[in-house]
């Protein structure tokens, strides 16, 4: 399953706070009705990528064997790639992964 995640608050405490009180419960809700999980992240500046991760980590290691990952990008096309590969990847979990919108993981 894929859950689109944001916008956010520009400020990364104040968009953490808000994706656990607004997010987080959808997420839980999201991984005890489906396998796994991929969210993906509006793009945001780079002192957003350590509460990403560690939310990412932290619910990947408390839902295993379901796999939770995590992506960010504009590129639609990147998304999709990247969301398919992520799909027959069985032993990747926990990750958070940026996109550019050039890349293929075809």
């Amino acid at each position: 399953m894929i859950l689109r995640v944001g916008p956010l608050a520009e400020d990364p405490l104040d968009a953490a706070a808000q994706f656990h009180a607004d997010i987080l419960p959808q997420v839980r809700a999201a991984l005890v009705a489906e396998a796994d999980l991929t969210l993906v992240f509006a793009p945001a500046g780079h002192e957003h990528r350590g509460w990403r991760l560690s939310v990412i980590q932290a619910l990947a290691r408390s839902h295993a064997p379901r796999r939770v990952n995590a992506l960010t990008g504009d590129g639609e096309a990147a998304i999709a790639a990247a969301a398919a590969w992520l799909a027959e990847a069985p032993g990747v979990t926990g990750q958070y992964l940026p996109l550019d919108g050039s890349h293929s993981f075809a």
